[in-house]
């Protein structure tokens, strides 16, 4: 397949010493950092159980905190975050020690009852029922009288089921301990706490909002930035955090700006507009390092580039055809092409660091168009048209992507046509007719639960939206969240790949993702192996 690449009018800037300098404030001499980026927020709100997005976990480590934080600068591994320590007390329940001393962006002391609103069925399920057992510590009151949640976003609740299927209660110990309580055995608690959508935010602030919107577009968190002012489609700005436990923030304010096309994020980063510049597409790095004062920083993060199929639409009905899109893909094309190489083609819907769950020996579905071509003639197909719903490069490279998955396709007897959609509204509704589109899907924590169940399981987006359902893979996603048999466990993921990936395909892995950053080079600041942006003092200048 001939390289795919794009000519852009890009001119660099002519030297380094050209570029402007940081703003410099005359009584706190940090910088003042502008982050150009595809896209802010696919909500126009800052919660993360609404924004649940690649750019939404981008942001979202700036301002908010969860008891347990990955390792960014690492391999995200488990790390201490809001809690110090954690232990196990039975299959249903896990202790956690609160980290003394933090502030929240309001001023207030970091507490036990912070903890239980934000886990609270009104934040998260628009229910009025108390949220917490406190065993020894009296309650404000904040958390049980939340009028916020009278105009919880129907999209809420969803989310909350997938991250906590069987979640229970919050149990309040004493004024630094907490307990998780679940209605059913589950070894994933700790996962699930250290799971974007578990971030801890101040419950006053949450119950003193006079609407959920209010609270949404300015949510009180711990982070090392808080927030002055959203303005959706627009701009994020944030203030440094003095009084952030883990040290005095290195950037006085940081600005995120939205910047939907590759070339004015480019020229803006050369011309000394932005100092980083995001979601830069591989074949645009050699021309911004031809200036030997820029780089670009880039890595394979946990999440998947996806195909995903409505079973319903009539052309899809059959499951071969889905099968054979998946066989007519040449993803070592697309990687070549597309990536310069820089990523790679995965073991189907699954990671490596999930450990003794990771499946060995599976794989996408390889590509062979003469099995494409037998199981589309098997199936019946006359050559009705196929729709494929598409963003505008919502993800790197998406529409060249699907030109090339379109010409792969029509190469096996399929007739793929695009339709280009504004935003995820019209990407997800039913009329008058769906059944491709694009999409990815994230490991948010190191067991298949976080990805292949919570998002194609009972609870997930897609059966949600009543795009694809499977019995036995309901069946099997319940049994999968409360067995504590590990063995078991490994063979029910393994069923569930078979089903979703072969015999009923719910989707098509096609890559890992990859997200490439440009910077200027004298900035001493390393990119995450995820898609959070990591500005504390430890990522900076060091």
């Amino acid at each position: 397949m001939p390289r795919i690449g794009r000519r852009g009018a890009i001119g660099l800037a002519a030297s380094a010493a050209a570029l402007p300098r940081f703003a410099i404030a005359q009584a706190d001499t940090r910088p003042v950092v502008t982050v150009a980026v595809q896209k802010i927020s696919n909500s126009n709100t800052l919660d993360c159980l609404r924004e649940q997005s690649n750019v939404g976990t981008r942001m979202a480590a700036m301002y908010t905190e969860r008891l347990i934080d990955l390792n960014y600068q690492s391999k995200l591994e488990p790390v201490p975050g809001l809690a110090t320590e954690w232990r196990r007390i039975d299959d249903r329940t896990v202790e956690f020690t609160l980290r003394p001393n933090v502030r929240m962006h309001n001023g207030d002391l970091f507490s036990a009852e912070d903890v239980a609103a934000s886990f609270s069925p009104q934040r998260m399920f628009g229910d009025t029922r108390p949220s917490v057992q406190g065993k020894t510590l009296p309650l404000s009151g904040n958390i049980v009288t939340m009028t916020a949640s009278k105009d919880l976003p129907r999209e809420i609740p969803p989310v909350a089921r997938r991250l906590w299927p069987a979640f229970d209660r919050v149990e309040i110990v004493n004024a630094q301990t907490v307990r998780f309580v679940n209605a059913t055995p589950d070894v994933t608690i700790e996962g699930r706490a250290s799971a974007r959508g578990s971030d801890i935010v101040s419950g006053r602030a949450f119950s003193e909002a006079a609407s959920w919107l209010d609270y949404a577009r300015k949510p009180v968190g711990t982070g090392p930035y808080r927030i002055v002012e959203f303005k959706p489609d627009q701009s994020l700005t944030l203030e440094a955090h003095d009084a952030y436990w883990g040290g005095r923030p290195p950037i006085r304010q940081l600005r995120l700006v939205e910047v939907p096309e590759v070339p004015s994020r480019v020229n803006g980063l050369l011309a000394g507009e932005f100092q980083f510049a995001c979601d830069i597409p591989p074949d645009q790095i050699a021309d911004i390092e031809k200036n030997p004062a820029f780089e670009v920083q880039g890595s394979l993060v946990p999440n998947h580039r996806l195909t995903t199929f409505d079973k319903h639409h009539p052309q899809l009905a059959d499951p071969r055809i889905r099968l054979a899109m998946a066989h007519a893909i040449d993803r070592q094309s697309i990687v070549e092409s597309l990536w310069a190489g820089r990523t790679r083609i995965p073991a189907g819907l699954q990671w490596e660091f999930y450990g003794r769950m990771f499946v060995t020996g599976w794989t996408v579905p390889e590509f062979d168009q003469q099995k494409a071509r037998a199981l589309v003639k098997a199936a019946g197909y006359k050559g009705d048209a196929i729709p494929y719903r598409l963003l505008n490069n919502y993800y790197t490279n998406q529409v060249f992507n699907a030109q090339a998955l379109v010409e792969m396709w029509r190469a096996v007897g399929l007739n793929v046509q695009i339709e280009m959609k504004e935003n995820w509204t019209q990407v997800f509704e039913r009329t008058p007719t769906r059944a491709v589109r694009d999409w990815s899907n994230s490991a948010v924590f190191n067991d298949p639960v976080s990805s292949i169940v919570s998002q194609h399981g009972p609870n997930g987006e897609q059966q949600q939206y009543g795009e694809w359902e499977n019995a036995e893979m309901n069946r099997l996603s319940l049994e999968l969240e409360t067995s504590t048999d590990w063995d078991r466990r490994h063979a029910i993921f393994a069923r569930l790949l078979q089903i979703c990936e072969r015999e009923d395909p719910a989707y098509t892995v096609l890559h890992q993702n990859a997200v490439f950053t440009a910077k200027r080079k004298d900035i001493r600041w390393k990119v995450a192996p995820s898609f959070a942006m990591d500005f504390r003092a430890q990522n900076w200048g060091a």
